[in-house]
């Protein structure tokens, strides 16, 4: 069974329990097993998702926001504006919480949750101004010695001519180079697109994680495909080839946890998911929050480092 024949089990199910409350019909026996077998088969499909399934799953408009999940995660959130320098971006939202007691800097990109707001917001891609502001914050986060948690979500830096005029390269370049020098804990969560240069400005951390069914690369897998084979259609193909998953990147040492999501989906449950979340961001707190800067900074220095690392092997054949 696929997700369509799935869809079209969960749609007989819905009209058999509405066939039963509207007739009086006793359908209970009937009901349990269809939904067992629904629910047995959501498991299997989730389970053994495609990577293209997972790309479409991160890319959906119902799954949740950075202010989706700030909201159902921290306590007492105060939204900072502006970068001081140009203006505010509503691409990128930034501001002070708390965490079960513990004073946090949360920043993120921002998707709209329809489309009059993902206009507004500009699907989550910022412009120099989102980056600026975003370090702006940081620094102050740095100064006043409180953790910093970004939540990434971004298909990749805006591309419009306006942003490049205004320093786009320059402005993610000194995110990477600032980040990497900060003396607080810094803690990466990819929860949705993970794309390019506007996904690694916010994903210089001590901590990297990624939810389930999330991707994080250097390039789109339709620009991949343009690139490679002159045709964004390949799509599907590239993402297997660039292994961008988050088991994949897993694997390579990438990243340091996956966060599960619920079955279907992290829109499917919302405050389970921000449960989840939280027990990963305790855990993280508790494991750096008593190590000094100097091993902060190093722990990060050495953990980018690493990425990418291969050792040759020689095989030396000895005559007899």
């Amino acid at each position: 069974m696929n997700f369509q024949e799935l869809k079209k089990l969960e749609n007989h199910i819905a009209e058999l329990k509405e066939m039963s409350a509207n007739h009086n019909l006793d359908l209970s026996e009937i009901l349990n097993n269809l939904e067992q077998k629904a629910i047995e088969t959501k498991n299997h499909l989730y389970e053994n998702m495609e990577v293209w399934d997972k790309i479409k799953l991160s890319r959906i408009q119902q799954r949740p926001t950075t202010l989706d999940f700030i909201h159902h995660i921290f306590e007492d959130f105060l939204e900072l504006h502006g970068d001081r320098l140009f203006g505010d971006d509503p691409a990128m939202v930034s501001g002070i919480a708390t965490f079960e007691g513990m004073p946090i800097t949360v920043i993120g990109n921002q998707k709209g949750k329809n489309t009059k707001d993902n206009i507004h917001r500009r699907f989550g891609m910022s412009q120099p101004e989102g980056y600026r502001k975003a370090l702006r914050i940081m620094q102050q986060a740095n100064k006043f010695n409180r953790p910093i948690v970004t939540f990434i979500n971004t298909s990749g830096a805006f591309p419009g001519r306006e942003a490049e005029e205004r320093g786009q390269s320059e402005a993610i370049a000194r995110n990477l180079r600032e980040m990497a020098g900060f003396g607080v804990p810094i803690i990466c969560i990819i929860i949705g697109e993970g794309g390019s240069g506007g996904a690694l400005a916010l994903g210089i951390g001590n901590r990297i994680f990624m939810l389930e069914n999330t991707f994080y690369s250097v390039i789109s897998p339709e620009g991949a495909a343009a690139l490679l084979w002159k045709d964004a259609t390949q799509a599907k193909r590239a993402a297997e080839v660039l292994k961008i998953t988050a088991k994949d990147l897993m694997k390579l040492g990438v990243i340091d946890e996956i966060i599960k999501e619920p079955v279907g989906g992290a829109h499917i449950d919302l405050p389970l998911q921000s449960h989840y979340i939280q027990e990963t961001l305790r855990k993280a707190l508790q494991e750096l929050g008593h190590l000094d800067k100097g091993i902060l900074r190093q722990q990060r220095y050495d953990k980018f480092r690493k990425i990418g690392e291969y050792m040759d092997e020689i095989l030396v054949k000895r005559d007899n």
